[in-house]
C-alpha cells in the first residue's frame, strides 16, 4: 500500500523493528551511514535515509532524550505514536519480533522453521537486544574505568539473569563494566552507594597484592559511576549500601539501608563476601 506520494506505506512490524533498533542505538548515530541502519533497511527493502528519519521520529517521542534538552523532528506519524505508545518498554516484545528478527536471522531460517522460533534463537536475541542497549546507552565504555575495547566490555545484570524473568531485558537493569569489574560485581565484591558510587569488599584487599589492589580496584573507590545518556539504572534495582565499619575482631559490622530489596541470590552472595 502506497501513501499520496506514491511512497510505500509503512507496516506495524517494519515500525515496530525500527523501534528496536532505535534502542540500540546511541542518539550521536541516528545517521543514513549508521551500518546497523543500512542494515536493517536492505532487509526490510527500504533506503537507509528513511530508516534513519524514523528513528529520529521516535528520539522525538522518547522523554529521556527531552530532558537532555534536545527536542527532535516533530513529524511522527500517526503509526509511529501508536508503536511507541505499544510497543516502548516492552523489553521481550522488542527483541524477539523487532530489528534482530531481520538481522540475526536472516540467513539462518528457512521455509520449514520460519514460523517457529526455537527457544535457542529467542534467548540469543534477547541477549543480543540487552547487550546492544546498555553498549548503546553508555557509549561502549565501561561505566567505572572507561575502558572501550569491546572485547573487554560486558552488558552486565544488576538482577541477575536467573533472579527474574521480568527484568532480564530491561536496558535499565544493565551496567557496562569491563571484564574484571564485571566478575566482581556477578560475585559481590564491589557494590554501589545511594550515589553510584562504587565500594570494596575487604576480601579483594585481602585476596591480592597491594599493587593490583590499588590500580584495579582502590583507585575507583568512592568514585561516581558514569551515567548513561540513557536507561539510567533504576533505583529499584540497587541494592544500597550506607555505609559499612570494621569491628575489632576484624568482622564486617555494617548499618544498612535497602531502598528496595534486590534479590535473595546478590544478598546472599554480599552476605558471604562482605563478611570475608
Amino acid at each position: 500500500m502506497t501513501d499520496l506520494r506514491g511512497n510505500r506505506r509503512w507496516t506495524r512490524e517494519e515500525a515496530l523493528a525500527a523501534l528496536s533498533l532505535y534502542c540500540q542505538v546511541p542518539f550521536g548515530k541516528l545517521h543514513y551511514r549508521n551500518p546497523d541502519i543500512i542494515r536493517l533497511a536492505s532487509a526490510i527493502g527500504r533506503t537507509p535515509s528513511s530508516i534513519a528519519l524514523k528513528l529520529v521520529n521516535f528520539a522525538s517521542l522518547d522523554p529521556e532524550h527531552r530532558r537532555r534538552g534536545v527536542h527532535g523532528m516533530s513529524n511522527c506519524s500517526r503509526l509511529d505514536c501508536e508503536i511507541w505508545s505499544e510497543f516502548y518498554g516492552k523489553w521481550e516484545i522488542l527483541a524477539d519480533a523487532g530489528y534482530l528478527r531481520f538481522t540475526l536471522d536472516a540467513f539462518e531460517m528457512n521455509d520449514e522453521v520460519s514460523t517457529e522460533v526455537t527457544a535457542t534463537t529467542k534467548l540469543r536475541r534477547g541477549q543480543q537486544f540487552f547487550r546492544n542497549a546498555v553498549m548503546a546507552a553508555y557509549g561502549s565504555r565501561c561505566c567505572i574505568t572507561g575502558i572501550e575495547s569491546g572485547e573487554l566490555i560486558r552488558a552486565s545484570h544488576i538482577v541477575p539473569w536467573a533472579s527474574n524473568s521480568d527484568t532480564r531485558l530491561d536496558p535499565s537493569n544493565g551496567l557496562l563494566l569491563n571484564a574484571l569489574h564485571d566478575a566482581a560485581f556477578d560475585r559481590g565484591l564491589i557494590s554501589f552507594d545511594e550515589a553510584e558510587k562504587l565500594l570494596l569488599s575487604p576480601k579483594l584487599r585481602s585476596d591480592m597484592p597491594a599493587s593490583e589492589y590499588q590500580r584495579f580496584f582502590e583507585r575507583y573507590a568512592g568514585v561516581a559511576l558514569t551515567s548513561p545518556e540513557r536507561f539510567a539504572p533504576r533505583g529499584e534495582y540497587l541494592i544500597i549500601i550506607d555505609r559499612m565499619c570494621l569491628s575489632r575482631s576484624n568482622q564486617i559490622v555494617r548499618s544498612r539501608s535497602w531502598m528496595i530489596f534486590l534479590s535473595d541470590c546478590h544478598a546472599t552472595m554480599l552476605d558471604n563476601c562482605w563478611k570475608g
